[in-house]
């Protein structure tokens, strides 16, 4: 039996693509005219702002009101600024800073960048509340423990994109915050009752649904509670009954990418784990980031069974394109008027905003004064597939000093003192006491030399005996670090 025309271009409706390098194939061009939602920009699609106007430009010419999304954070999560890091502090920051209106501000920041770019959706923020210290995907990328305190500044990161005619996604509901597993890799846990999770973890959702956001990213975990044995995405007690009844949102429901193991694995495939999303209640299915059109036309077709052998109800499916569809007239406007101006000159010019507001962040505990040109030690460590490789740290904001960088695993305390002979150790890393060997590591150099140790993850409750001093940045972007080098004063 052939593919019904009509029964694609509905499935098609309902998926959020992603495609390979800077310019768009014409495989994705054409998806987009035969009914796909839209695609997803990832790092590997981002060469310069010229690049992605043209290719968001490539896209709308197939059709109008196509969905372009990406997932820019600011922070630690950036893919604009992939090949530098951002410059702008990300959510731990801010939320340190505890100003919601710089929080309005640098979000109406990026959300400018984006709209000139073409870019209609950003798959922000993210307004988890993390108060697993070892959580190994969230950490800086939220805005701190304190529910109330997330959920006014998540707000505010929505008011002040959506200010911009960029549409906003809130995640990751109902709440990724408590685990600490990455669901990447794996499909986490929270045992959490749903006395818990009100108190816990759903006031920023219900702040970001009182301020109107347009979209919300469900969550690739397990609350058996709600869920039983399967993640939230695939929950319709998650999606419909607490998202949509209880907390009366009414935009377009988007799943975090159906390629995760979180949901791949728990499905028996991208295919099946779209199915069961959009039963569950998804609107919008992220596929993910390695696609190509073969994966594309095989989620379609496995919608489109599913839509004969009674999987899936017809309805449902139409009720979700349409929702999609209906994100994608809201920011049409935008997208129009980023088509004009995307004819001249790039108008992205870099501002101080981000700069300032990481500087306000940054935290000293003990004395920094008089550091000189000190032996700089950057723990190399791996990085989260939501980060990506992005530069970090303080190499490029140094005036004079040495920076090495040296492996976590392979770092010895004996060599590094003798390295920096009179010199005091300035040791940066990202959730140093989570590295294997890196509370040792501070402790051993501390014992017999001056060291000062800066924290550019999630701090949480860890202090470095000994230490001479103890700087807090709340992330690792290019503005946190120039921060941190300025706090030190080692930059020119």
């Amino acid at each position: 039996m052939g593919t019904d025309p009509g029964l694609r271009r509905l499935a098609l409706g309902t998926l959020l693509a992603a495609y390979p390098g800077p310019v768009p194939p014409g495989w994705a061009v054409d998806l987009v005219a035969e009914g796909l939602a839209g695609h997803t920009l990832f790092g590997t699609n981002v060469h310069d702002p010229a690049q992605v106007a043209a290719s968001t430009a490539a896209l709308r010419a197939a059709r109008p009101d196509v969905l372009v999304a990406i997932d820019e954070e600011g922070g630690d999560v950036t893919r604009l600024a992939h090949a530098t890091g951002s410059p702008y502090p990300g959510n731990a920051a801010l939320g340190a800073v505890d100003d919601p209106a710089l929080t309005g501000r640098v979000y109406a920041a990026i959300g400018a960048e984006l709209a000139a770019l073409g870019i209609t959706v950003d798959l922000a923020p993210t307004v988890d509340v993390n108060t697993a210290d070892e959580n190994p995907v969230i950490g800086t990328r939220s805005f701190g423990a304190d529910p109330a305190r997330v959920a006014v500044h998540s707000a505010a990161a929505v008011a002040g994109l959506q200010s911009t005619g960029v549409a906003a996604c809130a995640k990751h509901f109902p709440g990724h915050g408590a685990t600490v597993a990455d669901s990447h890799h794996e499909l986490p846990t929270v045992e959490a009752s749903p006395a818990v999770l009100h108190e816990r973890d759903l006031p920023p959702f219900a702040a970001v649904v009182d301020a109107g956001v347009a979209s919300i990213m469900t969550a690739h975990i397990r609350v058996p509670a709600l869920t039983g044995a399967g993640p939230a995405t695939f929950s319709r007690a998650v999606l419909v009954d607490l998202l949509r009844r209880e907390l009366g949102f009414t935009g377009a429901v988007i799943t975090d990418a159906l390629e995760m193991k979180g949901a791949a694995l728990a499905a028996g495939g991208v295919g099946p784990a779209a199915v069961l999303a959009l039963a569950a209640g998804a609107d919008l299915l992220c596929i993910g980031a390695r696609v190509d059109a073969g994966l594309v036309e095989r989620v379609a077709a496995e919608i489109v069974a599913a839509l004969r052998d009674g999987r899936l109800d017809r309805a449902r499916v139409e009720q979700a394109a349409g929702r999609a569809a209906a994100l994608a007239a809201g920011t049409r406007a935008a997208a129009l008027a980023a088509a004009t101006r995307a004819a001249g000159p790039s108008p992205i010019t870099p501002t101080d905003l981000g700069y300032a507001a990481a500087r306000r962040a940054v935290r000293v505990e003990g004395d920094v004064a008089g550091l000189g040109r000190p032996l700089v030690v950057r723990l190399d460590a791996a990085t989260t597939i939501a980060q990506g490789r992005v530069p970090w740290g303080l190499g490029p904001h140094l005036a004079g000093s040495e920076e090495i960088l040296v492996p976590a695993a392979e770092a010895d305390a004996a060599a590094l003192r003798a390295r920096a002979g009179e010199r005091p150790i300035v040791l940066v890393g990202r959730h140093l006491h989570r590295l294997p060997g890196g509370a040792a590591l501070v402790d051993a150099l501390a014992a017999a030399h001056p060291v000062v140790v800066v924290e550019m993850g999630w701090p949480g409750r860890w202090r470095p005996a000994g230490a001479r001093a103890f700087v807090t940045t709340y992330g690792a972007s290019h503005a946190n670090g120039r921060a941190a080098a300025q706090a030190l004063g080692l930059t020119p």
